[in-house]
């Protein structure tokens, strides 16, 4: 059976993900949905699929279908964008919003602007996780500036974070001529990460700030990513490349992040922006 779906696009840094509130708009087979929507020549055009809805936990839910339709734990740039979607469409007054994720509850605070629209999101991305042995096939499931061994059997050196989902973080000189397309999948399926894993390449900048370019694992080279930013500030933190406050610079934008030694947290602040609002056909009958 045909229906209509009610879609907006939105960006968060130039992460761009198509949105659904699904108290409105039910959808069942996300994962497809998410590859055929997502495709920029076919689709609607983006690097994933997000469906926001109640919670029994939380004030309201978020899941994240990535480009290939495999479901992420969490991203902090498409979270920022469920905030303003949901003050600036009035389906809430409140500024302060918690927003259930695969990887745990996040706090959102609002700062909304003289126009009465939301600004600028700060999310509580809670504590980095430097040891996950289900995520990293090291001895003790860690790795801060140590090796690892690409699928093209080349070396790269790097931390390994965890903000809900998997990253591993590269410092180089050259961040901007690094081949990211052709390296970028090779370090994701590299044998030490049993569930695949988000590539970041770095360089710190003259002025401290740092550029970040980042291969997602399920979407490709994106625009920019909030848990790679939060990572990446992580990292460069523990291998002393930077202090506990990060300006970085994405291909798409970018984040304040800020990890605080009081409380572990890690803070990532930005803005988040509506694109457009559109509809689409949906069908429950098999995938293609």
């Amino acid at each position: 059976m045909q229906k209509v779906i009610e879609f907006t696009k939105m960006h968060g840094a130039g992460n761009d993900y198509i949105y659904v509130d699904t108290a409105r708009f039910p959808i069942s087979r996300p994962e497809h949905w998410a590859r055929l929507w997502s495709d920029r020549h076919k689709g609607i055009g983006g690097d994933g699929l997000v469906l926001i809805g109640p919670s029994e936990v939380a004030d309201f839910s978020m899941r994240i279908f990535n480009a290939d339709g495999s479901e992420a734990q969490m991203c902090g740039n498409a979270s920022r964008c469920v905030g303003k979607y949901l003050y600036d469409r009035k389906l809430t007054r409140a500024r302060t919003l918690r927003l259930a994720t695969r990887s745990g509850v996040k706090v959102l605070q609002l700062t909304i602007g003289p126009d009465g629209l939301t600004e600028s999101v700060t999310v509580d991305m809670g504590k980095p996780v430097l040891s996950a042995p289900g995520l990293l096939a090291t001895a003790d499931g860690s790795l801060t500036d140590g090796e690892v061994v690409s699928t093209s059997g080349r070396t790269f050196r790097g931390t390994f974070v965890s903000m809900g989902n998997p990253h591993f973080v590269v410092f180089t000189t050259d961040v901007e001529n690094l081949p990211l397309a052709e390296t970028g999948p090779t370090l994701e399926r590299a044998a030490v990460f049993p569930e695949r894993c988000n590539i970041e390449f770095a360089e710190v900048r003259p002025d401290g700030s740092l550029r970040m370019r980042v291969w997602e694992r399920g979407s490709g080279i994106t625009q920019a990513c909030g848990t790679g930013a939060c990572a990446t500030a992580v990292a460069a933190t523990l291998t002393g490349c930077a202090g506990r406050t990060s300006e970085i610079d994405m291909d798409g934008g970018r984040l304040r992040i800020a990890w605080h030694e009081a409380d572990g947290h890690v803070y990532m602040t930005g803005g988040a922006t509506m694109v457009f609002d559109g509809q689409i056909a949906c069908d429950d009958g098999p995938a293609d």
